[in-house]
């Protein structure tokens, strides 16, 4: 099944979106969100002292004013829309018109040679499952232009996980509405729901499994290429107890160079991102210790740049390769499992397989 978001904007109006003063007091109400950032910067000072840092997509600018606050000597503060104009202001009103320049421009339009070449670049350009809308493209851009050999990038490391969960939220409403069962409307409703991502909250009481990693990102060398398909491994997820398999979670999180990390995983403190969910059109009922196999597929759709496509697959856990040793209820792993109690010196590597032996 394939999903995508409904991203059908051209470039100015991608802008002009941000421009709504509604969308910056929605992100600037995300405490963890600026939290995860002061902090990660304020911990790093010495690295900001006399700097000259380069704020990509600076929105309000207030990432500007903490690399100021941390001592930095010059900041580029570069936001394409209007709201330039309101980061002018910011900075005025904090008193750092000689530290901070605020250039009205797309980074990819802003010319190599005009502004020196910068210690640090930062920016908060994660979109829900990391890559929506794109706007770590520009980030690249500014790293490949504007960063100096061994710069740093507040954050430098990107990762994507995915877990089955439930989702009783979405759902149990329509099983009994006042005394009155609407459980065919319910089907409606979950058809609609499968037809492309759900943003929502998730319980992490709700997740059926431990998370799995479908991409990991080392923003120092990663290219526009490698963003243009993402996940596509075979993943394996082994359930903790008995459920509903109804979708697929989706969460990020980002790691600093001081080594916090900004989560926004389930049972981490929510962030206006929240998590992201390919919802199942049916239920599947699985028990503690069933092996639940997918494949998670994020493609950078090729007509809108912007826009990503995801497709999930379901697999058969009996035909996908397992961990040694794996904890499922298959009765090949169980075979193992044992086998190994009995010769624990037998499979000292890790890395051996359930399909690389014969247990006939």
């Amino acid at each position: 099944m394939t999903q995508n978001f409904d991203l059908d904007q051209d470039l100015d109006q991608y802008f002009e979106s941000y421009e709504e003063l509604d969308v910056h007091q929605l992100m600037l109400s995300d405490n963890t969100r600026l939290q995860s950032y002061k902090n990660a910067i304020f911990d790093c000072k010495e690295k900001f002292k006399n700097k000259t840092v380069m704020d990509v997509g600076a929105g309000t600018g207030i990432l500007s004013i903490f690399c100021a606050q941390a001592g930095s000597r010059k900041v580029f503060a570069v936001e394409a829309s209007r709201l330039a104009e309101v980061a002018k202001a910011v900075v005025t009103e904090n008193n750092f018109d000689d530290v901070i320049q605020v250039i009205q421009n797309r980074i990819e339009d802003v010319e190599p040679n005009s502004i020196d070449k910068v210690d640090i670049i930062v920016s908060e350009w994660m979109g829900f499952y990391l890559v929506h809308e794109g706007m770590l493209d520009s980030v690249i851009v500014a790293r490949d232009n504007f960063l100096k050999e061994n710069g740093l990038l507040f954050p430098r490391v990107a990762k994507i996980y995915a877990a089955p969960c439930q989702l009783p939220s979405f759902f149990e409403f329509w099983e009994n509405v006042c005394d009155v069962k609407m459980k065919c409307v319910g089907r409606e409703h979950r058809r609609l729901k499968s037809l492309k991502p759900e943003v929502s909250i998730v319980s992490g009481h709700d997740l059926l499994s431990d998370s799995k990693l479908l991409a990991w990102l080392d923003l120092s060398d990663t290219t526009l290429e490698d963003l243009n398909s993402l996940g596509g491994e075979n993943s394996m997820a082994i359930c903790k107890k008995d459920g509903r398999y109804q979708g697929v979670c989706i969460w990020f999180a980002v790691e600093f160079p001081n080594g916090s990390e900004l989560s926004t995983a389930p049972l981490s403190e929510p962030t206006h991102w929240k998590q992201t969910v390919v919802v199942l059109p049916n239920d599947i009922e699985v028990t503690k210790n069933e092996p639940i196999a997918f494949k998670l597929s994020i493609n950078r759709d090729k007509s809108k740049p912007r826009r990503y496509n995801m497709e999930l697959t379901m697999l058969d856990a009996a035909e996908v390769e397992h961990d040694i040793p794996c904890n499922c209820d298959l009765t090949k792993c169980v075979v193992m499992r044992t086998y190994m109690e009995i010769h624990p010196m037998s499979y000292s590597d890790s890395t051996v397989t359930c399909e690389q032996h014969d247990y006939n």
